[in-house]
């Protein structure tokens, strides 16, 4: 196969990006299951697919394995996840020109999230503390590498304030990022808040709002992000009514995009949790 073409000159086209995440499962069985999810999803015709990165080691190889389903059998473009998680900085580098034999030209660059029952999270023996140093490196390693990095509309939980997050972004821009995902949000003036925040910060780039149909109230409270009042109230309501609560989640997230693309985002990434209904649903309604 041809190498990707790299996202970054995506968002020339005169209509909206749309993107879908995808998360690798921890058994074939799983696997199977996502297989079928991608090839209903291929209607919804996204530019592009994300496949997420497990930290500790935890799905590591099933991102490689998931990646190259994706692209090889379906024909997405896929954008894999790398973190620094349990790496050393060879160990990252190794991956990078994997990745890259492979013809990917896609990666999201991310610190990651420390491996579950620590606290904070701590570099691998010679490895990475920052993102920032990711895109280094992956940049240092193949130029033509297109890095998407993340962004905290409601700013990162480990970041003392927005200006010490932003700084932090802006270093990630600086060292070769192309665009910048943001962490999922349920209030759109957060995302443009956001985004002027950005300008004001000399970060230039691309900025997707990251979008989640809402399964369930307890899911979306684990995630942290602020819920309006008027959604809390409506998933409330709904209680433990599984449909009710998917249609409010699709419903909440179709007024979202709506509202986002008229006002200017250059798209939307979608999180499913490897659900296709709702990013189906969304699409059938956006078409």
């Amino acid at each position: 196969m041809e190498p990707d073409l790299p996202i970054a000159r995506l968002f020339g086209r005169s209509r909206p990006l749309r993107s879908i995440e995808f998360f690798p499962p921890r058994d074939e069985a799983g696997v199977d299951a996502l297989h079928a999810a991608a090839v209903r999803l291929k209607a919804a015709v996204p530019d592009f697919v994300s496949v997420t990165y497990g930290a500790g080691g935890s799905t590591r190889e099933r991102t490689a394995q998931v990646s190259g389903l994706l692209r090889e059998e379906l024909g997405y473009t896929v954008m894999p996840h790398l973190t620094c998680v349990g790496h050393s900085r060879g160990e990252l580098a190794a991956i990078a020109d994997r990745i890259y034999a492979a013809g990917f030209r896609n990666i999201m660059a991310l610190r990651g999230d420390p491996p579950k029952g620590d606290v904070a999270f701590q570099p691998a023996p010679d490895g990475l503390r920052y993102a920032c140093e990711l895109v280094e490196l992956l940049k240092a390693r193949h130029p033509d590498f297109c890095l998407g990095v993340a962004g905290y509309p409601e700013k990162h939980p480990e970041a003392p304030s927005f200006e010490a997050d932003l700084a932090h972004l802006r270093r990630k821009v600086d060292a070769g990022a192309s665009f910048i995902t943001t962490q999922l949000f349920f209030d759109n003036e957060a995302y443009f808040r956001f985004v002027g925040r950005c300008r004001e910060a000399g970060i230039t780039v691309p900025v997707i709002p990251g979008i989640m149909p809402i399964l369930s109230l307890k899911q979306i409270r684990r995630f942290g992000a602020t819920l309006p009042p008027d959604l809390a109230g409506r998933l409330e309501s709904a209680g433990d009514k599984t449909v009710e609560t998917e249609q409010i989640g699709v419903d909440w997230a179709l007024s979202q995009i709506r509202d986002l693309v008229a006002r200017g985002a250059p798209g939307y990434h979608l999180y499913i949790m490897n659900r296709a209904h709702s990013a189906l649903a969304l699409a059938e309604a956006l078409a």
